[in-house]
C-alpha cells in the first residue's frame, strides 16, 4: 500500500497530480515533469535529513496512485499532505493510505501528533477527515496555530490527531475485530 518515494514513478505520479480536480490542493505544485522530478529528488533528500516522512500510494498491483507525506516536522509533529489521482477518488485508497502511514509514523517513527490544515473550500478532504474517529476539530483547542496557518488569509481548517487517540481507535477496532471472529467459531 505505501513504499519510500522513488525516481522511478515519477512520470505515473506527475500526470495524476496534473488533473484540475487533484492540482489545486496539492502542496507541492510542480508544473512541469522535470520541476516534479526535482521536487521528488528534493523530498527523498529531505527525508534523509529527517525533515518530511513521504510515501507512495500504492494500489492493489502496485502502480502509484497518490503520495502521503508529513512536512514541518518539528517536537514530533508535523503537518499531513496526501493526493490521489482522480481516477481512484471515492474507493477506499484514503483511509487505507491515511491508517498505514499513521501506523508507521506513531509507532515506528517516533511521531507524537499529526495536523492536517484543509482548505476550506475543499469539501472532500473536509468530509474525509471528519469521518475519521480519532481526528479532533482544532480550530479553537490550538488557536494559536490555527492563527498561524491563517496568518495572511483565512483558509484553512485545523485538525488535529494525536498518537493517543489514534492508538485507542486502533485498539478498539482490534478488539472489535476479535469479538466478531469469536462468535463466527
Amino acid at each position: 500500500m505505501l513504499k519510500r518515494r522513488d525516481l522511478y514513478e515519477s512520470h505515473a505520479l506527475y500526470e495524476l497530480m496534473v488533473h484540475p480536480e487533484v492540482f489545486p490542493f496539492v502542496r507541492h505544485k510542480a508544473y512541469s515533469y522535470e520541476e516534479f522530478l526535482f521536487l521528488t529528488k528534493s523530498t527523498i533528500e529531505a527525508e534523509e535529513r529527517g525533515e518530511i516522512i513521504s510515501r507512495t500510494i500504492l494500489d492493489e498491483w502496485g502502480a502509484p496512485i497518490g503520495t502521503i507525506n508529513l512536512f514541518d516536522i518539528q517536537d514530533n509533529a508535523g503537518f499531513l499532505g496526501t493526493w490521489l489521482g482522480k481516477p481512484y477518488h471515492g474507493q477506499g485508497y484514503n483511509k487505507l493510505a491515511k491508517d498505514a502511514f499513521f501506523n508507521e509514523a506513531f509507532h515506528e517513527l517516533g511521531i507524537e501528533t499529526i495536523f492536517m490544515r484543509i482548505r476550506k473550500v475543499n469539501v472532500r478532504s473536509y468530509k474525509a477527515a471528519i469521518k475519521l474517529p480519532y481526528v479532533i476539530f482544532a480550530n479553537e483547542t490550538r488557536k494559536s496555530l490555527y492563527e498561524e496557518i491563517n496568518a495572511n488569509e483565512d483558509i484553512y481548517n485545523l485538525f488535529e490527531i494525536p498518537k493517543d487517540l489514534y492508538t485507542l481507535h486502533t485498539m478498539r477496532e482490534h478488539s472489535i475485530y476479535q469479538e466478531e471472529h469469536l462468535k463466527e467459531a
